[in-house]
């Protein structure tokens, strides 16, 4: 293990929805913010998860789970009415359909815990998602959790129907410098706000303009991923060729999303951010779930890197 990654790690602010995602065969914990904090802890870094989970079955298997992989859980809140969130993935035609349920503990984030945890541990970054501002509970949590964070701040758009509309999009984009979507979620967000754009460079020129945003990540699935910055810089990236095959595309966006916050906070020059973006994602496709069990998956990746 690099010695700079052991000595000089980066504290990641991260909030949101913790769940199980229920497949045909298995339970996985996962959730977007879930994901991001493991691929960081595995490459050394020190992600907070700041969510809501309820007293049951499920928040017993994610504090061994965190415990397991050294993850701080100092800003996980316990829920005494509200049950841990779940999520039934639909397995079609390789790819997944998300049936989220609705008034889970993660809709309840608590203003002043999530604030205090924010205070208490300064974050040289911010992460936060969508999902997670269905409730105005967690909604108003977000709200603090900004304001109290003095750090760049890294929206991963995740749209999952029917919790998104045009407010809550319009909230998140006004209260970021970062934003990682993908092609389908581009148009639909731009959508809401100009529908005459012609392609997906215009798209992204407007969110750029309009709420001053520092850079746009965006994932193209086989097409690859590309990202434009306010300086009207554009790089693009094709995907590597997969080692092993295919196995789910569950997460792939989540260990993009990971390597983009690892690059920006070392100071990646962007061909490299994406570069690395793009292959750490694929190899997350060759895995069943979001993260792998062990971490011997990241040592190439962490040899070759750092």
């Amino acid at each position: 293990m690099s010695n700079h990654l052991k000595n000089n790690p980066f504290t990641i602010a991260i909030f949101g929805e913790v769940l199980a995602d229920i497949f045909p065969d298995a339970t996985v914990l996962g959730g977007a913010p879930y994901n991001v904090a493991r691929h960081l802890r595995a490459f050394q870094q020190h992600p907070i998860l700041i969510s809501r989970v309820g007293n049951d079955a499920l928040k017993h298997s994610l504090f061994a789970e965190l415990t397991r992989l050294d993850i701080d859980q100092s800003g996980i809140q316990l829920d005494s009415i509200h049950p841990t969130g779940q999520v039934t993935v639909h397995m079609e035609n390789g790819s997944h359909r998300f049936e989220i349920e609705p008034n889970q503990a993660y809709d309840h984030i608590h203003t002043g815990m999530a604030h205090l945890t924010t205070l208490a541990n300064q974050p040289d970054l911010a992460y936060f998602g969508t999902l997670a501002q269905r409730g105005i509970q967690s909604r108003l949590a977000l709200d603090t959790f900004l304001s109290g964070a003095k750090c760049p701040r890294f929206l991963d758009i995740n749209l999952r129907e029917p919790w998104y509309n045009k407010h809550m999009i319009r909230r998140s984009l006004l209260r970021t410098e970062i934003v990682k979507i993908n092609e389908d979620e581009l148009a639909i967000v731009c959508n809401y706000f100009e529908p005459n754009l012609n392609n997906d460079k215009e798209r992204a020129l407007f969110l750029i303009k309009k709420f001053d945003l520092k850079h746009l990540f965006v994932t193209c699935g086989e097409g690859g991923a590309w990202a434009l910055s306010s300086n009207d810089e554009e790089t693009k990236v094709s995907v590597p060729p997969l080692n092993s095959p295919l196995v789910d595309t569950v997460g792939a966006g989540d260990a993009f999303a990971a390597i983009c916050i690892l690059g920006l906070l070392n100071h990646w020059s962007m061909e490299e951010m994406l570069t690395r973006a793009g292959i750490f994602a694929s190899a997350a496709c060759t895995i069943r779930g979001a993260a792998p069990e062990t971490s011997d998956f990241y040592l190439p990746y962490i040899e070759s890197w750092f």
